[in-house]
């Protein structure tokens, strides 16, 4: 299955759009290679398509049990605008704009070279559809014509074949005096039914609407049809066909709008139809998934109705309904059968989830499963989980509810800060999920969630993803169906694309191994991991013509994919290959790019030729692509607009769709390939075949036998045969699990601590008394059967939970906001946290989020700048309430800026909250005071910049690590050491030595102790003993920073009139330093930051306190901070500077150092 992302927008409606294909071949008969379920427009058993598909942060039918889902692949749910861009190919449109060889120009319905060419010039292209029925009346006589053919060998003669030479019965049947008709849309009735409908339309794109429609009926597997409409529609413009899901005897169409608005409806498969008058105009239908007369509709004007007697009646559910955001109840998961889950606007203008039964949705009768609003386009309800989303202050939050539990915000790596997410698949009761991160621009990255949905690790970063023609976004991930856990992907590596495959769902990844050789049989000269193969994962847009690769439940191991050998993916000079072994090995099969199908479920494979030149032969192999026998299903070359089959049954029997030439009828040629296998396959017609990873028998910690037909035998599978011989479990290993949580794989395949995880803390709430789940990095991966081994040692363990002192009381209301309305309940939640927590509100106020910006050490009894930063802007009447360590009353400003004395030695806290336009909102910070210190300069290596995303949460871990290093290292404990990063590019810090706690009256023996620790640590640094990994292929080494106020010069080397110059410069920067120092607090810019975007946090640069008369100088990488000394105790590094080309000017460098230390 491949991830799709569809915009809702792009699929609701009824009329497709059009780029150059116009060919509404519906889903009913979609070739069984299965991909998700999809409840199509014209079909009512969900099908599955072999690409995963998804709809912006949520719609991905996983492949299983979506019957939701309501994408239409045959555009029934597009508007009249969308129409203009239809992703269904229109055989008019299909040759009109095929490339035109120079064979082709020489005369219209000529042969060469044994190729028959199509019968217009390239001038007749430009000509509209209504020109060109002038110019090319249908050819047609008035009765449809109808020709049996019995095919053998090649050459399509009709010669009786030789008894043991494949052969084909053959029929065509032309729809007649339709050639005008540029869409058509085909399906299946009823199960095990002989009935096909066939429904050809002219629309016109000028007018936007219907101007001509015919409906063929055959009760003969598609060897004569009747036409319809003259019998029981006269006068009657059809638009759209469907058949009910839960029973295909039962048959709906509806008539074009801008005629008329009715149903007609039929429940024997078409024989006869009833018509109803509707009053609203249907853009789109949803079925109920088991109740076979219940139908949603959705009107142009945003409103949804409900039927619960096949379209005869309907009902009101709600208005200002999101096109596409709404879902019948799923069996065993929703009370009541008749619920709908519903995204709508409010009247408040707010979009909110709401869920109530579909004829008794009265206000009385709505519940609200999230409480506040919810981000547009952001509902999903697939499987046993529901999404949501809710934006706020430029930061989006998942929320996800599994079975119909309490929403849970999803959890996502600390620093994945998404831009954007979709669902690619919740079946196997996980979610796959392709993530934007906040680094990332035309790529995703691939996450797995545990079963909840709510804990999610990274499998694959950098996927590569497109737009397809109809706008939707495609995320290259194909999810092999018969063999579980083994997912295909194409990743982008250094501007190319390679093709990666997983047998452990993800957590290991590799090549893919090239074939050998060649069609002809000569040795393909390509080596891993230079040279590999690569395969395309597009889905098609036209649901009769298959996707580029292609697997199918009932036969395990066989893919068949369009691709390429080489150093990268290539989208030309591609050709066709396949495994039999479920990619381990590869074999060509066609040297240019064929549509393949599955036939007799998996047993044999049909290829036919794409081209844009007519062909009359097709490919059938029954030895896994082997071999294969070229027949003639034609006299006459067809352009092959799609090919049908049967659905689930046993009567192999395939229909081709396509045009003899631009003028001529539809064509319609029914295949019955039965004769091909002789007879029905029995025991000894199989044989056996192990499923394994490069040689390893245990995959997803088990060894599995299949069991396949034998190479070269003719006979039918059938449907009962059993594909899984045996299954025996394997001894649990290292890969047999994936990384939990705050984890990540590094090189030696262990799980490690993500920098930013703190593994002291427990995942989940953990009371005292209680009992926990204790992580121990790893989680088994789902549906892994493996036993014994490192079972017990990587599985969760059981522990107490540990008591924790108290601290950092927070009193909260149960929705975060911190205002209501007078007269109403409100439910306040009193929390104990070891941690501090910023506390943001969702609101739609004039102020979204607010961020203190304090320095993080200052000396007692001076003062230190606060500066409160409002995103996204500054309000023009906003109060500031200012609460310093334990008072009782606050200290109210109208301005962001203050100033504040500490005289307490020891962290002290500092609240403050803002009010403005009926929002408040509050921030916390703790600032640590002390009488005197030391200080360093840090710098990194460059390459911490790329994972920088400039968020103040971000250099608090960095500075966490950074601290926890240097304590190790060192040996010194953490308690005496703070670690402040600064914001901006390139990242540097400093590091903070402080004394002990209550050491004022031992200040000179604490002051030499703490010069001994700093020299310690300088040695440490320059011997690049300081490194820490901030990912598992990222390691961050941390050196001594050492800046001068003013570069080193050799003034003899310079001219004199240079000297001068340069002596002038340092003089005036000397002078601009103490005018800043001595007027700092009188700029109104000093100190204040704001933000760059909306997506990142306030910078804040951490200030450090000096008493007045102390010196502030940065010549040296080590300072003492006290009120009357400054040291420089290792003069000869003043040249180390020389090393650091990374770090920004020294200018820059100067006024940050500058007013981090000049607060007090």
């Amino acid at each position: 299955m491949r991830g799709r992302m569809i915009k809702t927008q792009d699929v609701v409606g009824f009329e497709s759009s059009w780029t150059y294909w116009t060919l509404f071949f519906l889903c009913a008969l979609v070739p069984l290679p299965v991909r998700a379920d999809i409840t199509c427009a014209s079909c009512f058993a969900p099908i599955r398509r072999a690409a995963f598909v998804s709809r912006d942060f949520g719609s991905a039918p996983d492949g299983s049990t979506d019957r939701n889902w309501k994408l239409r692949l045959d555009g029934a749910q597009l508007s009249h605008e969308a129409q203009k861009k239809s992703p269904f190919v229109s055989w008019r449109e299909k040759l009109q704009n095929a490339h035109i060889s120079k064979a082709e120009r020489t005369s219209p319905a000529e042969e060469k070279d044994g190729k028959v060419y199509p019968t217009w010039s390239p001038k007749e292209t430009k000509v509209n559809r209504r020109e060109k029925r002038s110019l090319f009346p249908s050819d047609s006589a008035a009765g449809s014509r109808f020709e049996f053919r019995r095919t053998g060998g090649v050459d399509g003669t009709g010669k009786s074949p030789r008894q043991n030479e494949p052969h084909l019965i053959t029929s065509t049947f032309a729809l007649s005096a339709d050639s005008a008709h540029n869409q058509a849309m085909v399906l299946w009735c009823g199960h095990n039914s002989s009935v096909i409908l066939i429904l050809t339309k002219l629309f016109d794109f000028n007018l936007g609407t219907v101007t001509e429609s015919s409906l063929w009926r055959s009760v003969d597997f598609g060897t004569t049809y009747e036409k319809l409409m003259d019998k029981v529609m006269i006068r009657t413009m059809l638009s759209y066909l469907y058949v009910f899901p839960t029973n295909k005897r039962k048959i709906l169409i509806l008539s074009d709008p801008e005629v008329e608005s009715s149903l007609l409806i039929s429940s024997d498969e078409g024989a006869t139809f009833q018509k109803f008058n509707i009053n609203f105009y249907i853009m789109s239908l949803l079925f109920h998934p088991t109740q076979e007369n219940w139908i949603l509709a959705y009107s142009h004007d945003q409103r949804l109705y409900s039927s619960l007697d096949f379209g005869k009646k309907w009902i009101l559910v709600h208005e200002r309904v999101t096109p596409g955001r709404f879902y019948w109840a799923l069996s065993g998961l929703d009370k009541e059968a008749d619920l709908v889950h519903i995204e709508a606007r409010t009247d408040s203008g707010q979009m909110q989830y709401i869920t109530c039964r579909a004829q008794k949705c009265s206000e009385e009768g709505r519940q609200y499963p999230f409480s506040g609003r919810i981000d547009t386009n952001s509902l999903v309800v697939q499987d046993q989980y529901i999404f949501l989303q809710l934006t706020t202050a430029g930061r989006t939050t998942y929320f996800v509810s599994y079975q119909r539990g309490p929403f849970r915000t999803i959890q996502l790596p600390k620093y994945c800060l998404p831009k954007d997410m979709h669902i690619v698949s919740t079946d196997e009761g996980q979610v796959l999920a392709a993530v934007q991160e906040w680094n990332e621009n035309d790529t995703y990255s691939l996450y797995i969630s545990d079963t909840p949905g709510v804990y999610f690790t990274r499998s694959l970063p950098n996927l590569h993803t497109f737009r397809s023609l109809a706008g939707n976004l495609i995320v290259d991930v194909y999810k092999v169906a018969g063999v579980s856990g083994l997912i295909i992907a194409n990743k982008k590596e250094d501007a190319q694309m390679r093709t990666y495959i997983t047998y452990n769902k993800g957590q290991t990844w590799s090549l893919l191994q090239p074939p050998a050789k060649d069609t002809t049989g000569h040795d393909i000269n390509c080596n891993l991991p230079s040279c590999s193969l690569h395969l395309l994962l597009q889905m098609s847009e036209n649901p009769y013509t298959p996707d580029t690769i292609s697997t199918k439940h009932s036969a395990p191991g066989i893919i068949v994919a369009t691709g390429n050998i080489g150093p990268e993916l290539s989208f030309s000079n591609t050709g066709m290959f396949i495994s039999s072994d479920a990619g381990n090995t590869w074999r060509q099969i066609f040297e240019e790019e064929h549509s393949v199908w599955f036939l007799d479920h998996g047993g044999a494979l049909l290829a036919v030729t794409q081209s844009v030149v007519p062909t009359r032969h097709l490919w059938i192999s029954l030895d896994e692509g082997r071999q294969w026998d070229k027949l003639s299903f034609s006299s006459t070359p067809l352009f092959v607009d799609g090919v049908m089959m049967t659905p689930e049954t046993e009567n192999h029997i395939i229909t081709f769709f396509g045009h003899f030439n631009y003028h001529s009828d539809w064509q319609l040629i029914k295949i019955d390939y039965s004769s091909l296998f002789g007879r029905k396959c029995t025991d000894g017609d199989f044989q056996t075949w192990h499923l394994h990873n490069k040689g390893e028998v245990c995959v997803m910690g088990e060894r599995q036998v299949y069991m396949k037909r034998k190479p070269g035998t003719r006979c039918t599978l059938g449907q009962e045969y059993s594909r899984v011989v045996s299954a025996e479990p394997c001894i649990c290993t290292l890969y047999d699990f994936e990384c939990d949580y705050g984890f990540e794989r590094q090189a030696s395949g262990k799980c490690a601590p993500a920098f930013w995880y703190d593994v002291n803390l427990p995942a989940h709430t953990c009371s005292h008394g209680q009992r926990y789940r204790n992580s121990t990095g790893y989680r088994q991966v789902l549906l892994n059967n493996c036993r014994e081994g490192l079972k017990d040692t990587l599985s969760p363990k059981m522990q107490q939970c540990k008591p924790i002192a108290p601290s950092g009381l927070q009193l909260s209301t149960i929705n975060s906001q911190l205002t209501a309305v007078l007269g109403t309940n409100i439910t306040f939640r009193v929390a104990l946290q070891n941690v501090n927590i910023t506390s943001d509100v969702s609101c739609l106020g004039p102020v979204e989020r607010i961020f203190l910006s304090a320095p993080v050490v200052v000396i007692r009894g001076n003062e230190a700048n606060l500066t409160a930063v409002l995103w996204p802007s500054q309000p023009r009447t906003a109060t500031f309430y200012w609460w310093f360590s334990n008072r009782t009353e606050p200290l109210i400003t109208l301005e962001g800026s203050i100033s504040h004395t500490y005289t307490r030695e020891g962290p002290n806290s500092v609240t403050v909250q803002v009010s403005a336009g009926g929002t408040v909102l509050q921030d916390v910070k703790i600032i640590t005071v002390k009488d005197f210190f030391r200080s360093l300069l840090l710098s990194f290596s460059p390459n911490l910049e790329e994972h920088n995303p400039s968020i103040a949460e971000w250099r608090q871990d960095v500075g966490r690590v950074v601290r926890a290093t240097l304590s190790q290292v060192c040996g010194f404990p953490e308690d005496q050491l703070l670690v402040s990063v600064f914001p901006g590019s390139p990242t540097a810090a400093e590091l903070f030595i402080l004394p002990e706690t209550n050491q004022s009256a031992f200040r000179s023996y604490t002051e030499e102790q703490l010069d001994k620790m700093s020299e310690v640590f300088m040695n440490a640094l320059n011997q690049n003993l300081i490194q820490f990994d901030l990912k598992p292929d990222t390691r961050v080494t941390v050196s001594v920073s050492q800046l001068t106020l003013a570069p080193l010069v050799d003034s003899s080397v310079l001219p004199s009139g240079s000297a001068m110059l340069l002596l002038v410069s340092l003089g005036l920067v000397g002078l601009a330093i103490v005018f800043i120092y001595k007027f700092k607090r009188k700029i109104p810019w000093i100190h204040v930051e704001t933000e760059d975007t909306h997506e990142k946090e306030p910078e804040m640069i951490s200030a450090v306190g000096q008493e007045k008369n102390g010196t502030r100088t940065t010549a040296t990488s080590f300072t003492t901070c006290n009120a009357h000394t400054t040291q420089t105790p290792f003069p000869s590094n003043t040249r180390t500077h020389n090393s650091f080309s990374h770090l920004p000017p020294p200018r820059e460098l100067i006024e940050k150092e500058l007013e981090a230390h000049n607060t007090g």
